[in-house]
């Protein structure tokens, strides 16, 4: 997510939602070159998971750490039928995610793309914020929040401004602008309030409460926004 877009999407936000906004958006991606066809109405859920209990999350030790990314082409076509769930194997428990593919037929081809390459295979994720904004955020595997694939695909399926316009359990991708997609996205553990920007490409059906508890554990050195205290890794990820 880009620095350049702050202003915009944080005008009516508190002065620390502004500071940590700010420490969010940050990444450094490239130009696009992928094209999107026909877009389609945004789908977004409804909040109705803000009660979720973390009592019996439990997370074992993992061997994931920072590596270069593995290298995955571009795919040539669209799916004609995309991967319904999109399950995220972590060692904290499976996190589900239903897709979104009719309205953000692009992003999960990708996505599907790169889990097939073993791509988000053990790596971390990396950032967390807890005021503001409440997402934790993966999809980068050298753990920095700069990396990523070596191409670039547009938005689609854009919520509308206004509050709560990221309810809890929306999963969307994090960008540096306009069309800068890439790997990396973040997981809404509650309702949150951020620009139009950012392609919605699923929600959680299982697993929200795994979130939740990283989210509860906070950030390594304290603050608003960094790495969780409570590591969570993709040990795999894969699309069925």
């Amino acid at each position: 997510m880009g620095v350049a877009r702050l202003e915009k999407d944080c005008m009516a936000m508190k002065k620390l939602a502004i500071a940590v906004v700010a420490a969010l958006l940050t990444s450094l991606f490239a130009a696009p070159n992928y094209a999107l066809a026909n877009a389609k109405k945004p789908k977004v859920v409804t909040a109705k998971s803000n009660s979720v209990k973390t009592e019996k999350v439990r997370c074992k030790s993992t061997k994931a750490a920072a590596a270069n990314p593995t290298r995955i082409a571009p795919p040539e076509n669209i799916l004609k039928r995309g991967p319904r769930t999109i399950t995220l194997q972590t060692n904290c428990g499976n996190i589900v995610i239903q897709t979104y593919f009719k309205q953000a037929p692009v992003t999960v081809t990708v996505l599907n793309s790169l889990i097939k390459g073993g791509y988000y295979n053990r790596t971390l994720c990396h950032r967390l914020t807890t005021e503001g904004i409440y997402v934790l955020q993966c999809g980068d595997p050298t753990a920095t929040g700069s990396g990523g694939p070596e191409f670039r695909y547009r938005d689609e399926n854009l919520p509308a401004a206004g509050s709560n316009n990221y309810p809890a359990g929306v999963v969307a991708m994090a960008n540096s602008g306009p069309n800068t997609n890439g790997s990396q996205f973040f997981l809404v553990y509650k309702d949150t309030t951020l620009g139009p920007n950012y392609s919605i490409w699923g929600r959680i059906i299982s697993g929200l409460e795994i979130v939740k508890y990283i989210a509860e554990g906070g950030v390594k050195g304290g603050g608003a926004d960094g790495s969780p205290l409570r590591t969570i890794a993709i040990e795999r990820a894969s699309s069925n």
